[in-house]
């Protein structure tokens, strides 16, 4: 390996160095709002939706614009290919519970995301408790036509009451069963983790970290809780009750969680991407360059890579020979 190689080698499994492995080359997802609403905000099982998510779900709004998902899709891809001179796109449905409503709807909206053969897969995010067989068999039929298939199941937390707080609406035993149900069907999974919500102690996110390490689970995101208008949590916080995390402690969350977890994981997110417009708190969580310049920064200082504390070699000293 040539030093400049060497030297770009990152001390974690990044979702880029996965996906250049399995492609062999650069390949960049596409958002899509495919204007799926959530049991947690239509009353099936709450109203409102989780403390922490606004009306837009995590999403663009695309769909409230009336772009279909092939438009989405084509814009996208147009964007892309010209940002970054990639020719290979996974369509990557965000907003709200992908996997929420008629099984024949979520087929429809899936395939028109397949515009051409440039589309190379498919990563649906959604809760644990809109995971069913129904929908783990339509994704394994994705899979079978040679596409890799990502299911991304929000757990945030691995307490209970926690996800009470948060209005959530599921347990972690409900994420457990959705994973298992997943993986019977070989689908990749990627689970979502937050840190800093309320009432939890540093000890308490690392317990979260702790029990994904020991599933099987395929990736993960990390993301830093962070105030968007128009949420409970936007309320919490003006009153006082509720202070987001700094940015050093985040950071040493993420580089510990690293360490706890095997290397075969793929981290596919270090940090949250807020809009600007939507943000209230923290003001950090604006500067997603630099955290994630401190997250490298302190895996070297400290000696740490992902999957130390399971005994593997840091991956530089190992690209070496």
């Amino acid at each position: 390996m040539k030093l400049n190689q060497i030297l770009a080698q990152k001390r974690y499994h990044s979702l880029n160095t996965f996906l250049r492995a399995h492609f062999g080359e650069r390949v960049q997802k596409v958002t899509i709002d495919a204007g799926f609403s959530c049991p947690n905000r239509d009353g099936t099982i709450s109203y409102g939706g989780c403390i922490y998510c606004n009306a837009f779900g995590s999403g663009t709004g695309a769909f409230k614009k009336g772009l279909s998902v092939r438009t989405q899709m084509l814009k996208g891809i147009e964007h892309l290919s010209r940002r970054y001179k990639v020719k290979k796109f996974i369509a990557y449905f965000q907003a709200f519970s992908n996997t929420y409503g008629p099984i024949d709807r979520i087929k429809e909206l899936y395939d028109e995301a397949l515009v051409d053969e440039r589309v190379v897969g498919l990563a649906i995010g959604t809760r644990p408790d809109c995971v069913n067989q129904e929908i783990v068999e339509l994704l394994a039929s994705y899979r079978k036509r040679g596409l890799m298939v990502w299911l991304e199941i929000g757990l945030q937390s691995a307490h209970n009451q926690t996800l009470a707080f948060i209005n959530r609406g599921h347990t972690y035993e409900d994420f457990v069963k959705a994973l298992e149900l997943a993986k019977s069907k070989k689908l990749l999974v990627c689970t979502h983790v937050i840190f800093g919500l309320p009432g939890e102690t540093m000890t308490q996110m690392l317990e979260t970290i702790g029990k994904l390490a020991k599933l099987p689970i395929d990736g993960i995101k990390f993301h830093e809780l962070y105030i968007v208008r128009g949420t409970k949590m936007e309320r919490l916080y003006h009153e006082g009750q509720y202070k987001p995390l700094a940015q050093n402690e985040y950071v040493d969350l993420v580089c510990e969680s690293l360490a706890m977890l095997p290397w075969k994981v793929v981290i596919q997110r270090l940090t949250g991407d807020p809009r600007p417009d939507e943000l209230v708190a923290p003001d950090w969580a604006r500067e997603k360059a630099k955290t994630l310049r401190l997250v490298e920064e302190t895996l070297l200082n400290r000696d740490l890579w992902q999957g130390k504390y399971f005994g593997e070699p840091d991956p530089i000293v190992k690209s070496l020979g």
